[in-house]
């Protein structure tokens, strides 16, 4: 990022090492394995006062003159303020990781794949394909086995109460149904009967069509 004289700006210097150690707290909680109520307490500890410099830093950049708006730099700070209550939502919710490093690996290989999806059969099938994705990649995040968790919670969609959501289902989302398993023990051969099922349901399907 280069000011209008194009030579080193320290507010722009400051700014990337607040930006640093705004990452440095999440890097530590990595390091320490925290959980994420530990992870929101330590957040709540450092970041209010980071970003209060943060902010005041890049308001007083904007107002300064000596940025071009449409600089590299004039852009990041102006992007920054303009969705500063988006940027800053990750205080109240702890789940939310400050990298989005994660969210675009995971979209990798469905932006490889692409060609290959181009047609979904109909305009309504996007959606529920990226619900779908958006559930594999959940489980993944969490280390939740995808066909457990399937053949765990899909058995009781059709017959689930018609009561606002989430209440319709003790265990929809994974990460509600990872933690049900840390309270709740499942019987013996639950899962595995249950995913056994869906494999010679899969299976009959595929050999239907002359897939297997």
């Amino acid at each position: 990022m280069q000011s209008k004289a194009q030579a080193p700006d320290a507010r722009l210097e400051r700014a990337v090492a607040l930006m640093d150690d705004l990452f440095a707290i999440d890097r530590e909680a990595r390091e320490q394995n925290l959980s994420l109520a530990n992870r929101h307490v330590l957040r709540q500890e450092r970041a209010p006062a980071l970003l209060d410099e943060f902010h005041a830093l890049l308001t007083a950049m904007q107002a300064s003159g000596t940025i071009l708006p449409q600089s590299v730099a004039g852009k990041a700070v102006n992007y920054t303020l303009k969705r500063w209550v988006e940027l800053t939502q990750f205080l109240d919710h702890p789940v939310i990781e400050l990298s989005t490093n994660w969210a675009e690996n995971s979209m990798r290989p469905i932006a490889i794949g692409r060609r290959n999806w181009l047609h979904l059969g109909s305009k309504e099938a996007g959606p529920k394909i990226a619900a779908i994705f958006s559930i594999v990649e959940s489980c993944r995040k969490l280390s939740v086995p995808i066909r457990q968790y399937l053949a765990d919670v899909l058995p009781g969609l059709p017959i689930a109460p018609s009561s606002p959501w989430p209440n319709s289902l003790p265990r929809p989302t994974p990460q509600r149904w990872q933690s049900s398993l840390s309270r709740q023990p499942e019987p013996v051969n639950h899962g595995v009967a249950r995913t056994n099922t869906i494999d010679r349901t899969a299976r009959g399907f595929h050999c239907r069509r002359g897939l297997a």
